[in-house]
């Protein structure tokens, strides 16, 4: 049987070749096509490979009544209609390692353009003026290089700077200093990094975590004469802070490919001689365009062939009768991972979980997928998603053990899961009560009733008369209204908890004074 695939944009030849090599596929390739004509003719394929301008609406899937797998050439798959895709069982593949080599080099290619300020020499020079005095720069030799995230390419960024005698000081969640010293750099938190670096890129992903991690307080923090690079996403870098941290002469130079807004709007930052910046340019190279082709082309190759994909971005179809017991807890397991990750004290280590009831007859590994992505979001951002999890999971050296039993603790269904960092155990069991939906019912050893949405406050503290009402008074103080509360205790005069959601995220001063209470040991936000 030959399969028939569809290539609706411009994709290179040596991107397609292992299509082309493979036994059983007749490749069709037809570009610019209008929605309609797409339309007309998408009903004759079993794959379709894209890369941004074909646009894979819901029209035009319910229109492929042969269509089994999407493949898009590139990491973003905006594009593509997940949604109708997943509804109508086609996996769709992206190339999320494609660009990996091709952004590191950029990256170095900006660090050493910033440290002998050639794009500024090569200006003058263009305008008529000898000027050498103007542009003496900095060796990398025997530089400190700081990096924040240690994903594919803040590792690739971090080898080649060794290549260059420099010495690396690296953060990332999952870092640990065995790993470190495996890859023979040094180890530390986000505020070592910018106080030990003279030299500076991030790698991260942009999350409300990670938004403006490098802000005023950053600047503050590092030496004078430091240069920044960020060729990750707009954003990371406050831009703002950037400016001034310039003006002021703490900064010496700066590379940016990503900004803030794209296309830019505001251009003061490339008005300061100490910048050098380019259009976004990372991933803007024949290689990666080429790669990108190929991981996809493999992709559409292994589902035909052997009935698996490297890099879905949306949940595989599964038996209708299994998704029917299993949907309902879907949402739940992601919130029970979002709600260890706040509350773990660390990155994840280890994550035990434990379904009892009904769920153990049935397969339950999307539950555990949907957990996990909500768990890795926190720290790895939209690029988790439920297919993809365990595959993070595994990379980042996270352990995952699942476990079943029939006895239910009195629930039709519970789920425990454990979540093991550096420095302890976090726990957390949930359920769906009839007709009331989603329940946290336990955290740690504390019975508890929270519905696993909104704004939350966890709060630990030593059980004595008085603390509640301070709590509740401070908070009032601060205009932050209480919509419900819970609270235990292991033993009178012992530890205790409050469990509270609120009306709207407490600001960090609200939090900040309630750790300050005689009797509170933590206060953690958890926003669900």
């Amino acid at each position: 049987m030959n399969y028939n695939i569809l290539i609706s944009d411009p994709l290179s030849e040596d991107g397609i070749y292992p299509l082309r090599q493979a036994d059983g596929f007749d490749i069709t390739i037809e570009t610019n096509m209008t929605p309609e004509q797409l339309g007309e003719r998408i009903g004759d394929f079993d794959a379709l490979l894209v890369r941004s301008q074909t646009q894979v609406t819901r029209a035009i899937i319910e229109k492929a009544k042969h269509l089994k797998i999407i493949g898009r050439a590139g990491v973003g798959v905006d594009n593509i209609d997940l949604e109708a895709a997943t509804e109508h069982g086609i996996i769709v593949v992206n190339a999320p390692d494609g660009n990996t080599n091709s952004a590191a080099e950029h990256t170095m290619a900006m660090l050493m353009s910033m440290a002998r300020k050639i794009p500024q020499a090569y200006y003058a020079l263009r305008n008529h003026n000898w000027d050498r005095k103007s542009f003496v720069g900095v060796e990398l030799k025997n530089k400190t290089l700081g990096v924040i995230g240690l994903g594919r390419i803040g590792a690739e960024v971090a080898a080649r700077a060794k290549g260059q005698r420099m010495n690396v000081i690296a953060y990332d969640p999952f870092l640990t200093p065995e790993k470190a010293d495996k890859m023979g750099v040094d180890f530390g938190s986000v505020e070592d990094v910018v106080r030990a670096a003279d030299f500076i890129t991030v790698h991260t992903p942009l999350l409300k975590e990670t938004r403006h991690l490098i802000n005023a307080k950053a600047f503050d923090m590092m030496k004078p004469g430091v240069q920044i690079v960020n060729c990750a996403r707009g954003g990371i870098i406050d831009e703002n802070a950037l400016y001034d941290a310039i003006k002021a002469g703490k900064v010496a130079g700066a590379a940016l490919d990503v900004f803030e807004q794209e296309p830019m709007v505001d251009f003061r930052l490339l008005d300061l001689p100490e910048v050098v910046a380019t259009p976004h340019l990372g991933a803007s190279t024949i290689e990666a365009q080429e790669i990108v082709a190929v991981d996809v082309s493999n992709d559409v190759i292994r589902y035909f062939t052997e009935g698996t994909v490297r890099n879905s971005v949306n949940l595989p179809s599964v038996p209708k009768e299994i998704m029917a017991q299993i949907e309902p807890y879907f949402d739940l397991l992601e919130r029970l991972g979002i709600f260890l990750a706040d509350l773990a004290d660390g990155t994840a280590q280890e994550v035990n979980i434990q379904y009892s009831g009904e769920l153990a007859n049935v397969e339950v590994g999307p539950l555990t997928r949907n957990m996990l992505k909500g768990l890795l979001k926190r720290y790895l951002g939209e690029i988790v998603n439920d297919v993809n999890a365990m595959y993070f999971a595994n990379l980042k050296g996270v352990t995952v053990n699942e476990s079943k039993s029939t006895a239910a603790k009195g629930f039709t269904n519970l789920i425990t899961v454990e979540v093991k960092t550096a420095n302890g155990t976090r726990k957390a069991a949930g359920t769906l009560l009839n007709g009331q939906g989603a329940r946290i019912v336990k955290v740690d050893d504390f019975l508890v009733d929270v519905v696993p949405k909104g704004n939350l406050l966890f709060i630990r503290h030593n059980d004595r008369p008085g603390v509640i009402g301070r709590v509740g008074t401070l908070l009032g103080q601060e205009n932050v209204n209480i919509a419900t509360m819970q609270v235990g205790r292991s033993n009178a005069g012992g530890d205790a908890i409050m469990m509270l959601s609120i009306d709207k995220p407490a600001e960090q001063s609200s939090l900040d004074q309630l750790t300050e209470l005689a009797e509170i040991e933590k206060v953690t936000a958890i926003n669900l």
